[in-house]
């Protein structure tokens, strides 16, 4: 949630706002889990201290904590953010997409100020993320002529069998899949592996490996011989913190809200 909050108009909470055409109400954020686990907490930070804990930095907090909570590693999170005023769901185009190329994500990436290596550091979040069977059932029917199943040719056979078992061509697109079949539950390295053996959920994921710009940091997370190794853990903390930083608003160009669904 983050992640998506940052990449449109930065790290001001206005992924949180209710309305009509807010960012909240499109199709990338609307089935996404744990608003009711943010607007909680502000409401405790609010009896505990009014007007001083911006839904902006527990939205930050939260993500460092549920790396955390999940064997990863921690951070320090700078805080002082204020939350923004504007939420639109048109901009949520800035964000990027499960079809998107790897040139593509890399643009989106490079407009925030973020490198290739941080794209694939960040992605590598999905090791603990869930990803709704309408946003890559495309890729399991009817995809190519080149596969006997007709599945996108760069996912291994059997996991094309096992998602479609999980997300048939008629039922339900909102059910949740987890990201890293290895291990959902673990921040680790894992979904890296499953990439490396075509078993990525996102398509976007997928081009992580076979696209060779990005392989290569997909290598040096795992440990390939030959190349300088990458923590992931480490360097996770690392990009979390640059984008932690992207577009965030000071003094009066945002507020402290009173409650995260809505402006003051």
């Amino acid at each position: 949630m983050h992640f998506h909050d940052c990449f449109v108009r930065g790290c001001d909470a206005s992924i949180l706002i209710n309305g009509s055409s807010t960012e909240k109400t499109t199709g990338p954020n609307r089935l996404l889990n744990g608003y009711d686990v943010i607007d909680d907490a502000k409401t405790r930070l609010e009896a505990a201290c009014p007007g001083v804990v911006s839904c902006a930095d527990i939205l930050a907090l939260a993500a460092r904590d549920s790396v955390v909570l999940t064997k990863g590693i921690t951070w320090r999170v700078p805080t002082g953010r204020k939350d923004g005023r504007v939420s639109l769901a048109s901009e949520v185009n800035n964000l990027p997409a499960p079809r998107d190329s790897i040139e593509v994500q890399k643009q989106k990436f490079a407009d925030k100020g973020l490198t290739d290596q941080d794209l694939v550091t960040l992605v590598g979040g999905h090791t603990i993320g869930t990803s709704a069977c309408q946003f890559f059932r495309y890729r399991l029917y009817n995809f190519s002529t080149t596969t006997t199943n007709g599945a996108d040719p760069s996912m291994d056979a059997a996991f094309v069998t096992q998602l479609q078992s999980l997300c048939p061509a008629d039922g339900d697109g909102s059910r949740r899949i987890a990201l890293d079949t290895g291990s959902p539950n673990r921040f680790d390295t894992s979904f890296f592996t499953n990439l490396r053996n075509g078993r990525g959920v996102l398509e976007s994921d997928q081009k992580l490996w076979t696209d060779a710009s990005t392989r290569t940091f997909v290598q040096r997370f795992l440990g390939v011989r030959g190349l300088l190794g990458l923590n992931f853990n480490l360097e996770f903390g690392r990009s979390m913190v640059k984008m932690s930083n992207i577009g965030i608003k000071t003094g009066t160009e945002g507020e402290i809200r009173k409650v995260c669904t809505a402006i003051n």
